[in-house]
């Protein structure tokens, strides 16, 4: 407890033990290391008298004295830190001097941890003793952490380690929420408060103005994305920059060539919409990579990767085809257009160019707009008509039926190409969102075949089923059930346990409309595997429970949400510098 003393020249415990052990007269000989080792103020010594008079003892009195000294002393530090002597610096280093060697003593340390804080530079020794003391290292400001982070990548990454693991559950989490609405899904969230979350805050106080440290927590996540080709590592990429940014830290965003790129795409993310000015912009950034910077391309993509730039991205190609049909132009003639499939493009093929180190910009496919996007554009058309033709009068309906399979082009591409079928599952949900039952019951069973089975990834299916409510009466009917269960979600429930954790999400919310008959024969389908999760056990568990309270309670009356559907139905027309990856965290 009182280590260090010694070196200073100043009595502990142990020398008042030795003092009385070897005196003749013990009450003189702490009369006298009293006023040897006490506050050396001649006017005080009058005073004690006083206090012993009321009672207080001199242990009391000593302990609030030095409370207050150490209280002024750490106040005195941070002036002197914020001060503008040149010297400032060098007197804060004199007082470490003396004042380390009793950095254990739980009193002094936080006047010497006070004064580690405000040094730009700590001695490396002072460092190094601080990093090998875990009650030290642990109780120091975040920023000597810092300066010994940024030398230690390791120790910086196990620290790093469980808040990247806390923010992919919480992504996760969020995916397979409890709520299922469409009005509050997982990307109804603004980006700035999706950037007041704890991970990236925490990251954010932990590297501070420091772009070495910035540098290693990119490489973290380029790493992370490409060990486990999880995207919400592209989203917290996104977030890191723009929580520096809204901080004002310029020593990072000045050096991110990312910076106004991420900027620009962030103002889109929050109108999801790209409009012309900014996709212009967005164009400029990504025109005015010079050669040999092609890296940053890396990064670009990623942050294009993101969930939240891809949704953006999507919804407003669907507006611009949109626009296009109203106008009767070709989806070739749009430049806007272009440059959307080109940065949807460029984002979905983060993965491969970061694995490949090749960083070059993916060639779109021309037939994407040729030949998939004429036949998208003839399914509006389709739909549209019959929904239209829906609201006509009897006698005006015409003898046209509607169809009842899809283009082969429609198809092939969904399975084929990575940006036609993130183009084709936002229709689905488009279509889910105007509630056109016919439209849904003849593209879903074309989602069974998906590239890479992407109409099976969380964020799709947590999407379907937020929209499906909007059919809820539909569900009465066996030939929708058939389409939407027999049909698409049980064609994979039994490989894939997240589509098993969807299905049953969406039923826990829908499961009064669902025929009993049909809804007897799900139950017996969707029975948990003995080797399966505990959140799908609580699920189907959750099911249950609601089924058995249904049969004893009349049915919920019926809500009919209020909704802002975003996309209309169609007018017809008359750092740092990216690097390799380094060792996983």
């Amino acid at each position: 407890m009182f280590g260090g003393l010694p070196e200073l020249g100043i009595s502990n415990g142990e020398d008042l033990k030795e003092t009385l052990t070897n005196c003749t007269e013990p009450l003189k000989a702490i009369d006298q290391f009293q006023m040897e080792n006490g506050i050396l103020l001649p006017t005080l010594q009058s005073a004690l008298p006083f206090l012993d008079l009321h009672g207080t003892p001199r242990l009391e009195f000593h302990q609030s004295v030095f409370d207050e000294l150490r209280e002024n002393l750490m106040e005195r530090v941070a002036i002197i830190a914020e001060g503008k002597d040149e010297d400032r610096y060098g007197k804060l280093e004199e007082l470490l001097e003396k004042s380390f060697p009793l950095v254990k003593m739980p009193s002094i340390q936080p006047v010497v941890m006070q004064v580690l804080k405000h040094l730009p530079k700590v001695p490396e020794k002072k460092l190094k003793m601080v990093m090998a003391d875990k009650e030290l290292y642990k109780v120091c400001a975040v920023e000597v952490k810092r300066q010994i982070w940024q030398d230690n990548q390791a120790l910086f990454g196990d620290e790093v380690s469980p808040l990247l693991k806390q923010y992919i559950v919480e992504k996760e989490a969020a995916l397979f929420s409890s709520d299922l609405s469409i009005l509050h899904n997982f990307f109804s969230s603004s980006p700035k408060t999706r950037r007041q979350g704890e991970v990236v805050l925490k990251l954010t106080q932990m590297i501070g103005k420091n772009v070495k440290l910035y540098d290693m927590v990119l490489q973290f996540l380029r790493t992370l994305f490409l060990r486990t080709r999880n995207v919400h590592y592209c989203t917290l990429r996104a977030e890191l920059l723009m929580s520096l940014h809204d901080l004002d830290i310029s020593e990072i965003c000045s050096v991110d060539p990312c910076h106004k790129f991420t900027w620009c795409l962030d103002a889109c993310i929050r109108e999801k919409f790209v409009d012309g000015k900014r996709a212009r912009e967005l164009q400029g950034f990504l025109d005015g990579v010079k050669k040999g910077q092609e890296q940053v391309l890396g990064d670009l993509s990623m942050i294009l990767c993101d969930p939240f730039a891809c949704n953006t991205l999507v919804l407003s190609i669907m507006k611009n085809l949109q626009e296009l049909l109203s106008q009767d132009a070709l989806p070739r003639d749009s430049p806007d257009l272009m440059l959307l499939l080109r940065m949807l493009s460029l984002g979905q093929g983060a993965w491969d160019m970061i694995d490949s180190q090749v960083f070059k910009e993916p060639r779109l496919d021309l037939e994407v707009v040729t030949r998939f996007l004429p036949a998208m554009m003839s399914v509006v058309v389709d739909d549209h008509t019959f929904m239209v033709e829906q609201k006509l009068p009897s006698e005006e309906k015409s003898s046209l039926t509607y169809p009842t399979t899809l283009p082969d082009a429609f198809n092939r591409y969904l399975q084929e190409n990575r940006v036609a079928c993130e183009m084709g599952l936002y229709y689905v949900l488009h279509i889910a969102k105007l509630r056109n039952k016919n439209a849904l019951q003849r593209l879903i069973p074309a989602l069974v075949e998906t590239y890479n089975d992407m109409a099976f990834s969380d964020i799709f299916l947590h999407l379907l089923t937020g929209h499906l409510t909007l059919l809820s009466d539909e569900f009465g009917s066996e030939e929708f059930c058939s389409v939407v269960f027999d049909g698409f979600l049980l064609t994979s429930f039994s490989s894939k346990e997240n589509v098993h954790r969807h299905t049953l999400r969406m039923l826990v919310h829908l499961h009064h409309k669902v025929l009993p008959s049909y809804m007897e024969t799900l139950m017996k389908t969707l029975e948990p595997p003995k080797q399966c999760s505990e959140p799908l056990k609580e699920l189907h568990t959750q099911l249950m429970e609601k089924l058995e309270a249904q049969k004893k309670s009349p049915p919920p009356p019926d809500e009919a949400p209020s909704l802002d559907l975003g996309l209309h139905p169609v007018t017809m027309p008359a750092t740092a510098t990216p690097s390799t990856p380094v060792a996983p965290v």
